[in-house]
């Protein structure tokens, strides 16, 4: 797995890191812009030495930038390593990649990322220079309709055509993939069950996946929400890429892997709440799922979703699983492991130091409150012109904050109201 990831020179900061990984499910979060998807791409860089999404770009005045990496294997010991950028390229050894296990990178635009020690790795002797593929990296289209290689090898059928395929003959593929999506589905009426293959209406002679809907009707995949398309997406990639090991290792005669990795750049996109809240734990339980069998597994994953971080509390364990936040500071992005602390809800998620929120509340209300805070405390100078007595901050609290909201007993009691007249205080 990887352990310890340290950038210097490349990244939003002159130094990032070095972040410290948990074994087995890592957060990352921070706002917009400030490095949460290149840490994944970096991630899968130094587990595949590939780049799946163009290569970093080191700051230019830097004059040693590097990329410091440590992996922990579950059939050895640690391994540890430095990549210093020179010649406009990040060379790395030749010898075999140390990481013995599948990396699966699910990118936020429907992207996916794969990478199998039995397919990924060649030695001139094992293979022809044509036939190499040092990853799998699928554009949202290949995802769906399949890929070739620049030789013209079909490496990908696509998940219409393989799901029809598996559906249509009974492949054993089909029933993981059953197994999955019932996995990574929400409990009650929204479970992903395949429907019959059909054509759509017109000249179109493809054979289209459907869905079962709980409302009766069989829909056409392609034609089903954003979020049933990214579930259906990640599990068709996971049965996809796990099936592929699984031939290549009785192939060659070696055992399959007994770890997986899986980078996942906002991990909630498209996902109802309902979803949100069931996704992690499903993702760390897909395995055993898919394979029957226990298979080391860890997780990645960055998120702006408190509800995401909120579904992880019953199961959270402080010596496998961490928080990373990413924040400026004095205007550098700083990378910093949080103190973990169950929240209890997603109010208190939003404003934890993971998302740092002043309040859960729309930014009119957040001001309201702070102004009030401000009055209370005999802070009356500086306030805006609009906001400059008790009279008119009560009108503004009534204007942005519900009845019942749990502000209005320290407003009140701390003004003494002594009656309320047409709607005003006195």
């Amino acid at each position: 797995m990887l352990k310890t990831l340290s950038l210097n020179g490349v990244g939003p900061a002159e130094v990032f890191g070095p972040v410290e990984f948990a074994p087995r499910l890592n957060f990352i979060t921070g706002d917009n812009g400030l490095g949460k998807s290149f840490l994944l791409d970096t991630a899968w860089w130094v587990l595949t030495r590939t780049w799946a999404r163009g290569v970093a770009i080191p700051q230019r005045d830097h004059p040693h930038p590097r990329i410091a990496f440590t992996f922990s294997k579950v059939t050895a010991g640690d391994k540890s390593g430095e990549v210093e950028f020179k010649n406009g390229a990040w060379p790395q050894p030749k010898a075999r990649p140390p990481i013995p296990g599948v990396v699966i990178y699910a990118g936020v635009d429907g992207s996916f990322s794969a990478w199998d020690p039995e397919r990924n790795y060649w030695t001139d002797k094992d293979s022809s220079s044509d036939e190499k593929i040092r990853a799998f990296n699928f554009n949202p289209d290949q995802v769906w309709y399949g890929a070739r290689s620049v030789q013209g090898t079909n490496i990908c059928n696509g998940l219409i055509s393989d799901w029809v395929t598996w559906q249509l003959e009974q492949d054993p593929a089909f029933d993981e993939l059953c197994n999955v999506l019932n996995a990574l589905s929400p409990s009650g009426v929204e479970k992903i069950l395949p429907g019959k293959p059909r054509k759509l209406i017109g000249p179109d002679q493809t054979r289209y996946p459907h869905l079962k809907m709980p409302y009766g009707q069989d829909v056409p995949l392609i034609h089903a929400s954003a979020g049933m398309r990214r579930i259906a997406a990640l599990a068709y990639m996971l049965v996809w890429t796990w099936n592929a090991h699984k031939e290549a290792s009785r192939d060659r005669r070696s055992k399959p892997a007994k770890e997986i990795i899986f980078l996942i750049d906002e991990v909630e996109c498209h996902l109802h709440p309902q979803w949100q809240r069931r996704i992690i734990p499903a993702l760390l339980n897909v395995m055993r799922v898919m394979t029957g069998e226990e298979v080391a597994v860890q997780l990645i994953v960055a998120t702006h979703s408190p509800l995401v971080l909120a579904s992880s509390e019953p199961d959270f364990d402080e010596d496998r699983d961490a928080v990373f936040n990413i924040q400026l500071e004095c205007g550098k992005a700083v990378v910093t492991k949080e103190v973990w602390a169950k929240q209890g809800d997603v109010v208190n998620w939003l404003v934890s130091d993971a998302f740092g929120l002043a309040q859960a509340r729309s930014v009119e209300a957040e001001q309201a409150i702070e102004i009030a805070e401000a009055w209370m405390r005999g802070e009356h100078g500086g306030l805006p012109r609009n906001l400059d007595n008790a009279q008119k901050i009560h009108d503004e609290l009534v204007r942005v904050l519900p009845g019942g909201d749990h502000f209005w007993p320290r407003w009140i009691g701390s003004m003494h109201v002594k009656s309320v007249v047409d709607g005003g205080v006195q």
